[in-house]
């Protein structure tokens, strides 16, 4: 966003400060000056000079002796080779000792070039005359300077005073960095009265009058809207009897200033309302609108549609169009029709305002190719109660400069009305937030210097509807901090009571899971969330599988990153893939990563996210490595209970013969086994994979760090070795199972201590050895004590068919 200072000025009439201290005073109240430029700082003793008499140059052609009236009393003799110079023309004189910008081609010279008085083939020349280039301006900005040559000043330039400032160049260009939250600081009267508060000084905006004939608008145009949540508003106004002409030099200077190159009345004027009250405006001929009306309506897809600048665009159903009758005649918010565009030949005109929703039409923009100023600004979210004094404004313009005579009324659709808000106000939480002690008077005063108003019964502030980053008390202590000034606010310790900081249960339990892992040799890995579908075929999953069912990325990098993850193996075997083929002989991994499970399908509703501590192994160790890790790991967690095994898993990705789901407590917590060879191929490993997958919400839920400590006993404990003979189908957690059931309270532990298959046994059997171990805390054993249980253990072997080897 640029601005004018000498616009600003016009605004804040009392503002008299340097270019210096209005961009330091515009920053430090949260307007950010990114530069300025001073348009006249390599310019110095530039006047307006008449001049008097022309004489051919003796010895050259193409030089001629100018005698020049620059309102000294006596003239001064300039010889110049402009061929566009005659006798009575008034023109830019640079005097000895002044400076210009740059050259006659336009480039500008660093601190200017210096002109000095000479000869010129031996005629002595006392200075210069100027073209615009030589001004630091183009053609484009002044398009009233010639092509080649001097710039004519009008005949009622008066001689002797400055040619800066008559060419409005005595001015300063100011940059700023506008928040996108802050759309009324899009328009010069926004910045206006940011600078009238910022200095205390009184903001003076343009006062609107009514303008228009006898005649209706209504007779002349009907607009109809058809989607008003993308068009709140719709504002149009007739203006007949058009006088295309030159825009004055007062407006021509503030658009260049602007960077806004005038072009007529007509198109300055919308150029002009547009940067002043940052709403952007359109005008179409009248006489091109087929069926006197305007239809706001979305294109229909594949619609196609030629823009003013000759463009042919193709459309879809989201842009949102402006039509007539039969056609579509301008891009809502972007560009209009060359079907409809001002001609010279234009009598009468239709004047639009209007209000777009700004996403639609940042949406739109990019669809189609095509940013434009009005864009620009539209998909910041503009203000719809500025439109109507948009166009009133720009009606008066065209009133005040003889352009054409406005028909009277306006056609004003406007939907849902915007109203301001209500914040409600207390003056000691905003001292208490600031740290300061400021008066609520002062505060409601800053307040109305940027036309906030203020309910005293209700201790409201009143906001309007263009301050649109005004939700909360919060902002309003902001409002006050920048008018009393930052560098105002003391120095203050933070109040309020200390507490100690701790992590969660949550973050305790997957702590201990990172500790065990590492204990054991695992180095810690990250994986991407995102996944394409084609892991589910490698995994080898069913295609009626649960997981399967995922969250669909509606705007993913690619195929391969178009879901989210259902499970999180294929990440885990994807890093121990790339381990593999870069040879690493060794290698232990583990992830704690979310999965992603939807609750339906189509999604509806955020998914269930559930934390999973996957572990990956391949080279030294095999399942019984890995089921050490995840004993270790309940262990650690406070699951002291027993974990079973289950090895009817039923996982497709893993081993028939060498998987097992982990159970605690009745719950399937998780699994563990060998890769199935084929998944392990198809992520191109070729040695034996283990993984171990655990469910970390039952984890926590289960989870205890409570520890409860016994002292040892002094009695000494009975030891009794079984060496029993059984079928190789029967696990070795049943046989622990009646152990536990059958042991009675004295049986301590029980360790398994030899399991033989061979030729001494016969075949489909196996040998299998385990050490009881009983003690009492309060004495020392006899046989009849312990007896019992070792008999009950014994039936129940013998009941499931096990036998003791002799």
């Amino acid at each position: 966003m640029n601005t004018s200072l000498s616009w600003i000025k016009a605004y804040v009439p009392d503002l008299d400060v340097t270019a210096q201290e209005y961009t330091d005073a515009m920053t430090l109240s949260g307007s950010k000056v990114e530069s300025y430029e001073q348009l006249d700082a390599d310019l110095d003793k530039i006047v307006i000079g008449q001049i008097e008499k022309i004489e051919k140059h003796p010895d050259a052609d193409k030089l001629v002796i100018c005698q020049v009236n620059v309102g000294t009393g006596e003239n001064i003799q300039i010889v110049t080779g402009a061929p566009n110079v005659k006798e009575g023309q008034k023109v830019p004189v640079v005097l000895d000792g002044g400076r210009v910008a740059g050259g006659h081609d336009g480039k500008k010279t660093p601190g200017g070039v210096k002109i000095k008085k000479g000869k010129l083939r031996g005629v002595p020349s006392n200075g210069m005359l100027c073209s615009i280039e030589e001004l630091g301006s183009t053609r484009e900005m002044y398009p009233e300077a010639p092509e080649n040559g001097i710039y004519i000043f009008d005949d009622d330039a008066v001689v002797g005073e400055s040619a800066i400032h008559a060419l409005g160049l005595d001015d300063t260009v100011v940059e700023y960095e506008i928040t996108s939250n802050r759309v009324d600081c899009f328009g010069i009267l926004g910045i206006a009265r940011e600078a009238a508060a910022t200095f205390d000084k009184k903001f003076c905006p343009p006062v609107v009058t009514e303008t228009g004939n006898n005649e209706n608008v209504a007779d002349y145009i009907k607009v109809n809207v058809h989607d008003t949540d993308l068009c709140p508003r719709y504002c149009a106004r007739v203006v007949k009897n058009i006088k295309i002409a030159p825009s004055p030099k007062w407006m021509q200077r503030r658009l260049a200033s602007q960077g806004i190159r005038p072009i007529n009345n007509i198109v300055d004027i919308t150029n002009y309302v547009m940067e002043e009250y940052g709403q952007p405006m359109h005008a179409y001929d009248l006489d091109t609108i087929a069926g006197k009306e305007i239809n706001v309506r979305c294109a229909a897809k594949g619609e196609k549609f030629v823009t003013l600048d000759g463009q042919e665009r193709t459309m879809d159903d989201s842009v949102l169009m402006i039509c007539d009758g039969e056609k579509a005649i301008g891009i809502a918010g972007i560009m209009g029709g060359e079907n409809s565009m001002i001609t010279d030949d234009v009598k009468t005109m239709l004047f639009e305002a209007a209000c777009f929703d700004g996403t639609n039409i940042r949406l739109s923009s990019k669809k189609i190719g095509l940013r434009t100023d009005a864009s620009g600004k539209f998909e910041k979210g503009l203000d719809p109660n500025n439109a109507i004094d948009a166009i009133n404004r720009a009606c008066q313009l065209i009133e005040e400069l003889g352009a054409g005579e406005v028909v009277g009324g306006v056609v004003d659709v406007y939907g849902k009305v915007k109203e301001g808000r209500r914040i409600p106000f207390d003056a000691d939480k905003v001292n208490k937030l600031l740290g300061t002690n400021i008066e609520k008077e002062t505060m409601i005063g800053y307040f109305k210097k940027i036309d906030l108003d203020y309910d005293y019964e209700k201790d409201e502030v009143v906001v309007p509807s263009w301050r649109q980053d005004l939700e909360r008390l919060a902002d309003m202590a902001e409002e006050v901090a920048r008018f009393y000034g930052y560098a105002n606010i003391p120095t203050t310790l933070p109040s309020g009571e200390a507490t100690a900081g701790k992590k969660s249960f949550k973050m305790r339990v997957e702590d201990v899971a990172r500790e065990v892992a590492e204990f054991c040799g695992f180095s810690q890995g990250m994986t991407y969330s995102f996944e394409s579908p084609k892991v589910f075929d490698k995994l080898l999953l069913p295609e009626d599988s649960e997981l399967r069912k995922t969250v669909v990325i509606s705007n993913p990098l690619g195929e391969d990153f178009s879901i989210m993850r259902t499970t999180s193996l294929n990440g885990m075997l994807t890093s121990l893939s790339t381990n593999y083929n870069r040879r690493n002989k060794d290698v232990r991994l583990y992830e704690l990563g979310n999965i992603y499970l939807p609750k339906q399908v189509p999604v509806t509703e955020l998914p269930e996210e559930r934390m999973q501590f996957t572990l990956g192994m391949y080279g030294e160790g095999d399942f019984f490595t890995m089921k050490g890790v995840v004993e270790e790991f309940l262990d650690r967690a406070g699951l002291h209970g027993k974990e079973t095994y289950d090895p009817n898993a039923g996982k497709t990705f893993l081993h028939p013969g060498r998987q097992a789901n982990i159970v605690y407590d009745g719950k399937v917590i998780g699994y563990l086994g060998e890769v199935h060879p084929t998944v392990a191929e198809n992520y191109a490993i070729k040695d034996r994979v283990y993984v171990a997958v655990i469910d970390m919400p039952y984890i926590v839920e289960m989870a205890s760090f409570d520890r409860k400590y016994e002292g040892i006993t002094n009695f000494p404990a009975v030891t009794r070795d079984i060496s029993m003979v059984m079928k190789k189908e029967i696990m070795v957690g049943d046989i622990e199972k009646v152990f536990d059931e059958k042991g009675g309270k004295y049986l301590e532990s029980y360790k398994l201590f030899d399991i033989y298959e061979g030729a001494q046994i016969r075949a489909g059997f196996k040998s299998v050895a385990y050490s009881l171990t009983f003690r009492a805390k309060d004495k020392t054993l006899e046989e009849n004590d312990y007896a019992p249980a070792m008999n009950k253990i014994l039936k129940a072997l013998e009941e499931m068919g096990i036998e003791l080897r002799k």
